[in-house]
């Protein structure tokens, strides 16, 4: 009967601060499991969100699938009374790690997409920061009266699980993945520039081809979303700026039209290969009508 009357005391709370600690952590917990869950089920997704936000696109996958783990172990210690002091001091951390990045990177990413939940779209500025601190008030509310964490081996398997649940999740999403797999790189001003996270569209285009320009201005009034272009001039790369600034198409130029070709070969130009997560899903050569967007509507590639 001792085990039970100290465990009995250990909670000799108030009633309202034993409900809002479990509020307070209710909701906290579900901020993390649903931005946890996202980046474990969709790693190469959130690796495109990552980098969206200036993490490296080298780091970015495994940046994507290391928070995904944190946050997802954080929402379920925040769940278990016995874990709950620990999964909100973690929390706390996670929270103001976010918090300092975003301050540091602020002119850069002011009103960009900060990427932390799948459906909620959060742009950087003074209302992220609100929003960030009232999260971290209620990870220290649910933390702050919760009971003295204990049993440190069964959290470790919690964490266990759910690297094993993320390591099998990037697994199935690998295999599941078909179709011809791009170089790793193409050059874009100078630099490496990754094809393998996220939607990709490579377009051939020759800029004195008067088809290419009207496929190009057609394309330029559909809604991208977090699709990627990448515009690879056939010929005459030096007019290839002033041909994206004529039809109003917002992407990168790459003059890798040789490395690119050998892999999706083409006839002529206007020509698409439609890329994710580094595979084609497929190529596209009619640039007439309604195309490509119709197509390009069907793959999600466009909205």
């Amino acid at each position: 009967m001792a085990q039970p009357e100290r465990a009995l005391a250990s909670l000799d709370l108030p009633g309202w601060k034993t409900a809002l600690c479990w509020v307070a952590a209710i909701l906290i917990s579900l901020a993390f499991l649903i931005s946890g869950l996202w980046k474990i089920t969709d790693a190469p997704g959130a690796a495109v969100r990552m980098a969206q936000v200036r993490i490296p696109e080298t780091l970015s996958l495994p940046s994507a699938i290391f928070f995904g783990i944190a946050e997802t172990f954080t929402g379920v210690l925040l769940l278990v009374p016995r874990f709950r002091r620990w999964g909100a001091w973690l929390g706390s951390l996670l929270l103001l790690a976010f918090l300092v990045y975003f301050a540091i990177n602020y002119n850069a990413l002011r009103g960009a997409e900060c990427s932390c939940f799948p459906w909620v779209k959060r742009l950087v500025g003074p209302g992220f920061f609100v929003g960030d601190a009232i999260m971290l008030v209620l990870a220290v509310v649910a933390g702050i009266w919760a009971r003295r964490s204990h049993s440190l081996r069964s959290a470790a398997l919690v964490l266990g699980a759910v690297v094993v649940f993320a390591l099998v999740s990037y697994g199935v999403e690998v295999t599941r993945q078909t179709g011809v797999k791009a170089p790793d790189y193409v050059t874009v001003d100078g630099k490496p520039y990754s094809l393998q996270y996220g939607k990709i569209f490579i377009y051939y285009f020759d800029p004195e081809c008067l088809h290419c320009l009207d496929a190009g201005k057609r394309m330029a009034k559909l809604n991208w979303g977090d699709t990627k272009l990448v515009a690879v001039p056939i010929e005459q790369a030096r007019f290839a700026p002033g041909f994206m600034q004529d039809t109003g198409l917002k992407g990168v130029i790459s003059p890798d039209v040789q490395v690119l070709k050998k892999v999706f070969p083409f006839v002529s130009a206007p020509a698409g290969v439609a890329l994710e997560n580094g595979r084609e899903k497929m190529a596209l050569t009619q640039f007439d009508g309604e195309e490509p967007g119709a197509t390009l509507k069907k793959l999600g590639f466009v909205y």
